[in-house]
């Protein structure tokens, strides 16, 4: 029983990639995060380091840690996320099922003297995956992106991490990725593109909607509800089983607008400081 972890991410998916797959939505994205350093590269990345906790042989939990990103855990047992917090080292935040989230946190700081729990709650985002879609009726018209709108796409999904202010700087290398397997939508309205949305790879029968982006000129006229139900359909008609996306808990116009489109609210996950 324990932690084993590796750099290698061709051996994290020969391990723990099985107990990823069980529950794809609820692994939305550690398999989407590992799949995509496997076929871009890890390079992408300042370091990485996965993971995966072991009882009587079999995977009951894991992470996944691409610097200078927060770490990324999945469900599992109290003692792993305790034991977990003892072996991260350099980290100042976790993302994961709040449960989860609380236990480490409380190993985290009773590590360091505290006599109680010391994290704090940063953002709750909600999992939704796609029951029967509910097309928008919005005006323009939708097409998948290519490589012809890539300096679009490339400034587009860096305004959205800006606003979202996670401090990720896409690369193209990522963009380059998604426009290879169709994995971007621009809706158009009168020629002009007014809002993008994207999707992962489908992994296990399922695929994330991720980003969604319209600019601010562009907005409160449903481009981006019209997008997002135009990149989903997509996911569907390229394999995808289950079409999943998270938004902010506390944005109720995100959490309607997906409501409206058919989306149905299974799960949180948080984003908690360590102090």
């Amino acid at each position: 029983m324990g932690w084993l972890i590796t750099e290698d991410v061709d051996e994290f998916l020969g391990r723990a990639g099985g107990f990823l797959r069980a529950d794809p939505a609820a692994n939305t994205v550690p398999l989407t995060v590992a799949e995509t350093a496997r076929v871009v590269g890890t390079a992408i990345y300042d370091s990485v380091s996965f993971g995966w906790w072991t009882d009587a042989g079999r995977v009951d939990g894991a992470f996944i840690h691409t610097r200078p990103h927060t770490p990324l855990l999945t469900a599992m047992p109290e003692q792993a996320a305790r034991e977990l917090a003892g072996l991260l080292d350099g980290v100042s935040a976790v993302n994961a099922e709040r449960d989860v989230a609380e236990a480490f946190a409380d190993a985290w700081a009773r590590r360091r003297g505290a006599a109680a729990a010391a994290g704090r709650v940063d953002k709750s985002n909600r999992l939704y995956r796609l029951g029967r879609l509910i097309v928008p009726d919005v005006p323009g018209k939708g097409r998948l992106a290519t490589t012809a709108d890539r300096d679009l796409v490339l400034d587009w999904f860096a305004a959205f991490h800006q606003e979202l202010g996670d401090g990720v700087k896409p690369t193209p290398a990522l963009v380059d990725d998604k426009l290879a397997i169709g994995g971007f939508v621009l809706w158009e309205d009168g020629g002009t593109p007014v809002s993008l949305a994207g999707r992962t790879r489908i992994l296990a029968g399922m695929a994330r909607v991720a980003p969604v982006y319209t600019p601010e000129r562009f907005r409160r006229r449903g481009y981006g509800s019209a997008a997002t139900a135009m990149v989903a359909q997509a996911a569907r008609e390229a394999g995808a089983e289950e079409v999943v996306l998270f938004t902010d808990a506390a944005n109720r116009t995100s959490n309607g607008v997906y409501r409206r489109l058919g989306f149905q609210d299974i799960g949180e996950r948080v984003l908690m400081s360590l102090a």
